[in-house]
């Protein structure tokens, strides 16, 4: 028998402009899936989702 492990999602809400911030931030935020603020994107939490977040985590936030 193989159990399925079921993964866990990240709710992240984009509550911060990225004016003023380096490319890279704006290319981070957008790799996220936002396309405007207050948007709200369920994305699996990865390690690479986890970096991404850690990148720009004044320009988010974490829903519960």
């Amino acid at each position: 028998m193989t159990t399925k492990k079921k993964t866990e999602k990240l709710k992240i809400r984009w509550v911060v402009s990225f004016i003023g911030c380096p490319r890279s931030m704006r290319q981070t935020i957008r790799g996220m899936g936002f396309r405007r603020m207050n948007q709200l994107v369920e994305l699996q939490d990865t390690p690479s989702t986890r970096g991404m977040i850690a990148r720009v985590h004044h320009l988010v936030r974490i829903e519960e």
